[in-house]
């Protein structure tokens, strides 16, 4: 990999001002993974107000010594890049936030306040490597690794911890012991972290590829209990004869599955939270153990789960509503059409696929080997079936009343005769769907004698059903289903 021009150039004209100026931080990290950067900072011994002259297009907003300057490129991961002056944290009250911001005098210095090793590497233009932690050894070993004391670290930043999580999770690391037993001691700060950065970080984590190995090791972390609490009540629940799983490994399998199917957050996250409310409402034990109604209770629980978390109506609205229908019945041959209109009706058409995906996931987390059996392909094909437009005769762009007008006849069965035939112009040729065309034909089919109309509305019938036939068939090829 080369470093892109526009950081080069930045680079370039710190140096040229007589400055030291390094590519650092997370750019660094991906860099020597092979991985393209999301964003690409820099780190000098320049003041703000030095780095604004050198570069008049830019903007400093900020009390971190962050100035952001507007490179032009159309890459937008290389629209802005930010430049911060080395810098030195000192106590942090509040457990997130710096109470003050000083000017370091070293690159090391600047360093030694980073979080983790492998984030704590810096670059210069030659791509020589800058690594007082051992950043880079850290990465070929797959570990996370503060940088400097652990306990310090989390101290100064409590955020940091779910950030170890995060970054063993999305990269596949393992966390290094001595982190590990500090994240364990300080997890009670977490709770001093804004819910919104603890949504942010927990986002992340469920979005990986190894979602369930993230939120597994929150548990293991002593994290997960101050994000979400009721899944540990999950931990060690048997369940009955429909499951290999207790109800926390059944929640995990079912979040692997939306991971490895590559599901959007709202199904993700409503299969980790599907069976929530089951240990609330257990009855018995063993094999014939019973949980009814646990969807409505888990509903309730995802809603003040998801509230407390900060995330957004819309997001709360449609994964409560998938964990309270998830439990929906369906046996081919048994359900009629208007059962599924009606869960269709409940659900929303815009969220059926999402709920299909939810018990796929159910499924697979109930230890069964297909995530898709006849059923629920049969119960898909159904929903495609109820959801097509009909074919009738309130397609057409005129109705019974232009009938009456334009033919200037009374009610009676003429009307639908000629709606009938108009169906069957229509059918061979839908361009013909005009109020104009349509109107004229009307003119047309009123003088004509009874029985020929008869003809053609009877034949425009059986054309329909025919198309109908054709239509269904098609559909049922779609979903491989007799």
């Amino acid at each position: 990999m080369e470093i892109p021009r526009e950081a080069l150039l930045v680079l370039d004209e710190l140096k040229k001002a007589g400055f030291e100026a390094y590519i650092v931080g997370g750019c660094v990290r991906d860099f020597l993974l092979k991985k393209e950067p999301k964003d690409w900072d820099v780190t000098t011994n320049a003041k703000p107000e030095e780095i604004q002259r050198i570069f008049p297009d830019s903007f400093y907003e900020n009390n971190f010594l962050t100035v952001t300057v507007r490179t032009g490129s159309e890459n937008p991961q290389l629209a802005e890049i930010e430049i911060t002056t080395f810098r030195f944290e000192a106590k942090y009250s509040d457990k997130r936030h710096p109470d003050q911001v000083q000017y370091a005098k070293t690159l090391e210095e600047d360093l030694s306040r980073r979080d983790f090793t492998i984030n704590a590497m810096a670059m210069d233009q030659e791509k020589n490597l800058i690594d007082p932690f051992e950043g880079q050894k850290d990465l070929k070993k797959k570990i996370i690794r503060t940088a400097g004391n652990p306990d310090e670290r989390f101290s100064e930043d409590a955020l940091r911890m779910l950030r170890a999580v995060r970054f063993a999770t999305t990269l596949v690391f393992d966390i290094e012991e001595k982190t590990a037993e500090a994240i364990k001691k300080n997890s009670l700060w977490l709770e001093a972290i804004s819910k919104e950065r603890v949504r942010d970080e927990l986002v992340k984590i469920v979005m990986a590829d190894k979602a369930a190995d993230g939120i597994e090791f929150l548990r293991q972390s002593n994290l997960l209990k101050f994000i979400i609490p009721e899944l540990l009540e999950n931990y060690g629940v048997g369940q009955n004869k429909h499951h290999i799983y207790d109800c926390y490994q059944h929640a995990l399998k079912a979040l692997e599955y939306t991971a490895k199917k590559k599901y959007g957050l709202e199904v993700r996250l409503a299969s980790l939270l599907h069976d929530v409310g089951k240990p609330r409402v257990k009855a018995g034990d063993g094999i014939n153990s019973t949980f009814y109604n646990h969807e409505m209770v888990g509903a309730k629980m995802a809603f003040e789960i998801l509230s407390r978390l900060k995330f957004s109506g819309k997001e709360i609205e449609k994964i409560t509503k998938l964990v309270r229908c998830h439990m929906f019945y369906y046996n081919a041959g048994e359900v009629t059409e208007s059962s599924v209109r009606r869960l269709v009706r409940n659900v929303g058409p815009e969220n059926m696929e999402e709920l299909l995906q939810v018990r796929e996931a159910d499924r697979i987390g109930s230890g069964v080997p297909k995530a898709e059996p006849y059923k629920l392909r049969h119960l898909k094909y159904i929903i495609d079936k109820v959801s097509q437009d009909p074919i009738s005769v309130a397609m057409l762009k005129v109705n019974g009343k232009d009938v009456m007008d334009i033919a200037a006849i009374e009610p009676g069965p003429k009307i639908g005769q000629i709606l009938d035939a108009l169906l069957g112009y229509v059918l061979d040729d839908p361009k013909k769907n005009t109020k104009e065309w349509l109107s004229e034909e009307i003119a047309r089919l009123a003088k004509m004698d009874e029985k020929a109309l008869k003809g053609l509305a009877d034949k425009s019938k059986e054309e329909k059903f025919e198309l109908q036939a054709e239509q269904d068939e098609s559909t049922k090829k779609k979903y491989f289903v007799k």
